[in-house]
Formats: C-alpha cells, sequence, structure tokens
C-alpha cells in the first residue's frame, strides 16, 4: 500500500532557535503516523545566521529541505513561496515560532483523511495577551468581515492543511499581494476547521508588529472587496457635514459687511467638499496602487539559494 505524503510548509523569519525544536516536535509526532513526509523551512531573509542552520539541517536530516529568499518579502510571499514547491498529496502550513502547536497536526490530518479539501485552525483565545493585542485581534476580524464579501473566523491563522486539488487552484492565481486567509475562504471546497490552544514561544520574540496588523488588514480589506470604496461616502459626508458648521459663520460675515466679495461661497465650497474629496481620492489611490503592482508583474518572491534539487522559476 502507497503511503500518502505530506509537506509541511514553515516560513520563518529571524527563528535560528526555533529551527530544531520544531523539527523535533515534528518528528515525533510523525513517528506515530503513517504518511511520508517531509519539512520545507522557507527563510524570508532573516539576519540571524538562519539561512545557514538551515542548509546544516536539511545536510543531516533527509526530511528536511529549506528555501532562502533573496530578502525579506513578507509572510505572505514567504508562504506562497512554500506552497508553490510543496510536493505532498497534502500540505500543511504552520509557523515557526512554535505558538502553532505539532499536536494538533494528527488532527488536520484526520479531518483530511474524512474529505475535506481545506482543514482550517482557530485558536482559542489567550487571557495571557495583553488587553490590546485581544481587542485589535478582534475588531481586525469583525472590520475584515464586515467590509469584505467572505467570513473568516475570529483566531484564524495560516496554520492549516490543504489538499493537492485545492493547492493547484490557490497557486494557480499567482497574485502580487496574496491573502492566503481571504484566498483560502474565496475557493470554496469543502472545509472544515479544528481548535487549538496556542503554545508558548520557546526563544525570540514576536515579529507581527501593530503597524504589520494594520498592513494586514488593509491587505485583506482590499484584496477581497470594494466596499470601501463605498464605505468611504459615508464619512466623506460627515467630514463635510462637520465642516459646514464654518458656513453660518461666513454668512454671518457676509451680511454683516465683515467678508470681501467672493470669500463666503470660497470658504463654503472648501468647507462643504474639501473632506469627502480627500477622503474618496485616499481610498481611490490605494485601490489603483494595487492595480499598478499586479500590472506590474514582478515576483512575489526571489530565491536566492535551496536544497531543493530543482526549482523551476517560481513567482
Amino acid at each position: 500500500m502507497t503511503l500518502k505524503s505530506v509537506t509541511i510548509v514553515i516560513p520563518i523569519y529571524n527563528e535560528r532557535d526555533n529551527i530544531y525544536v520544531l523539527k523535533n516536535a515534528i518528528h515525533k509526532i510523525f513517528a506515530g503516523l503513517h504518511y511520508k513526509y517531509n519539512i520545507l523551512y522557507v527563510d524570508d531573509g532573516s539576519s540571524d545566521g538562519t539561512p545557514g542552520i538551515l542548509a546544516k539541517v536539511s545536510q543531516f536530516d533527509d526530511r528536511v529541505e529549506y528555501v532562502s529568499l533573496s530578502r525579506n518579502f513578507g509572510h505572505q510571499a514567504a508562504l506562497k513561496a512554500g506552497l508553490d514547491m510543496a510536493d505532498g498529496d497534502c500540505v500543511i502550513s504552520m509557523d515557526g515560532d512554535m505558538q502553532h502547536p505539532a499536536s494538533v497536526l494528527p488532527l488536520l490530518l484526520k479531518q483530511w483523511e474524512e474529505g475535506y479539501d481545506i482543514v482550517n485552525t482557530v485558536r482559542l483565545e489567550d487571557k495571557k495577551l495583553s488587553y490590546f493585542k485581544r481587542k485589535s485581534s478582534r475588531l481586525f476580524y469583525k472590520l475584515i468581515n464586515h467590509l469584505s464579501e467572505f467570513e473568516i473566523r475570529a483566531g484564524s491563522a495560516d496554520f492549516r492543511l490543504v489538499s493537492r486539488k485545492a493547492l493547484d487552484v490557490i497557486c494557480s492565481l499567482n497574485e502580487h499581494d496574496p491573502f492566503f486567509r481571504g484566498l483560502v475562504s474565496w475557493i470554496g471546497f469543502s472545509q472544515t476547521h479544528v481548535v487549538y490552544q496556542a503554545d508558548e514561544r520557546s526563544f525570540g520574540s514576536s515579529k507581527y508588529s501593530f503597524k504589520k496588523m494594520v498592513q494586514l488588514a488593509v491587505r485583506g480589506i482590499t484584496s477581497f472587496s470594494i466596499r470601501p470604496l463605498y464605505v468611504a461616502i459615508y464619512p466623506g459626508i460627515l467630514i463635510s457635514l462637520m465642516s459646514s458648521l464654518y458656513i453660518p459663520y461666513a454668512l454671518y460675515s457676509y451680511f454683516a459687511g465683515e467678508a470681501q466679495p467672493g470669500w463666503t461661497s470660497l470658504i463654503v465650497t472648501v468647507s462643504f467638499f474639501s473632506g469627502l474629496q480627500l477622503m474618496l481620492l485616499g481610498i481611490i489611490g490605494m485601490y489603483l496602487g494595487k492595480v499598478t503592482n499586479e500590472v506590474k508583474k514582478r515576483p512575489v518572491y526571489i530565491i536566492k539559494e535551496s536544497s531543493l534539487t530543482k526549482i523551476a522559476n517560481f513567482i
């Protein structure tokens, strides 16, 4: 009987101390499972010596491969690089900071064996996180679900299993600015989820700053919905109404003879339309920028080196 194959894709950035720990944890889990498997690390331009460690690990462990990108392209680009080169019957993506526990892998595989093409994960809320972190996370999912045309469960992450059939579709999309939580929901297929409790970091600190969280939210919203173009109208109108409070003063100055000819009409017009125009132009500009990046057709990532024996020009 031919064993099914599994590829575990792990994008990492400055996680040198977690490489061995995570690799050993995965080996321990698969020792009790009947699958062929390999681990594919994707180094996203690390500056802490990660590529050298990956080269050494892959040399002595034939189940470990690595790809090193030429610079830091971002988590989603690194994830795409791994998915493009994964060759398993199914692919499991997970972070390299040990917060996605290897103990969940059998649960994902069990759901796959039951016929699901995509098995997502939902993280239980960690009470140890700061109030701001928990609140901003909830706000992220509420905002993206309200503005987008699909739903992402709160607590979702890029920790999931994808079948070969679904993965081929995802890789064929080849978007310049991919947002995989949205793409996975958008393509459909049979999907389910499992819940898990995030583990503590073994080493290092989180690389996801508040700025990166905001950038991820903007990417998700603008990649899958044009609703912000409509929503922009409402705050624009509100700003215009608030600025119109200046109109009574302008009229008073006019009738009191204190205004120069033409001043009143100019002030009223500028006050009313400036807020609306600036809001709309900003959001339209954001969408135009995304279109410009797509038209350029630049590679999503560039490979500097790899342990894989054969690499196509993936972009």
